[in-house]
């Protein structure tokens, strides 16, 4: 459908609870979900959710086979995700490196659970029940994140491990990260 504008850091509304969806398989719907995998794959994303590009709706897409962003990661399953709830299964976290399309060239050590839960449901109204480990469960909580208005900058405990990619990885610059 269509590329849109990645809204950044700083913008109000990526701040706030996104709205539930009450509607399902509706042409509007399939509309938004198109534009968000357009935008997603405009900007190299491994994931983007809807408040990213200024709609106020929980909605998340995710997944990759591979991805040069994240050349290291498993493949994540290609997932429409709507208004999902998270449980993590343990309480392990793991520290790992995270990018934001909202917050471009910059990334930081972010701690996650490392196995988890998720539920919701996809455009036509059927239920999602899985479990993700791994850097799987890291984008579904961190796209989901954008839906309770809360960026990964946020939850970085240790400030010294947050800065620009070319700085803390020398040689390598993403474009739009």
């Amino acid at each position: 459908m269509a590329v849109r504008t990645v809204i950044k850091m700083g913008t109000p509304s990526l701040l706030e609870r996104s709205e539930p969806v009450d509607r399902f398989n509706t042409p509007e719907l399939h509309a938004l979900i198109a534009d968000l995998f357009d935008t997603m794959h405009a900007y190299s994303g491994v994931g983007i959710a809807a408040p990213q590009i200024g709609v106020n709706l929980q909605v998340v897409i995710f997944g990759f086979d591979a991805s040069d962003r994240y050349p290291d990661a498993a493949p994540v399953p290609r997932t429409i995700l709507i208004n999902p709830v998270i449980t993590p299964l343990d309480d392990v976290q793991e520290d790992g490196w995270e990018g934001c399309l909202s917050v471009p060239g910059l990334r930081g050590e972010v701690p996650r659970y490392t196995r988890i839960r998720y539920q919701g449901f996809d455009p036509e109204g059927n239920v999602i029940d899985r479990i993700a480990e791994g850097f799987h469960a890291r984008v579904v909580q961190h796209e989901c994140d954008h839906l309770w208005g809360v960026l990964y900058p946020q939850r970085i405990k240790d400030m010294t491990r947050f800065g620009y990619v070319d700085v803390l990885f020398p040689g390598r610059e993403d474009k739009d990260d």
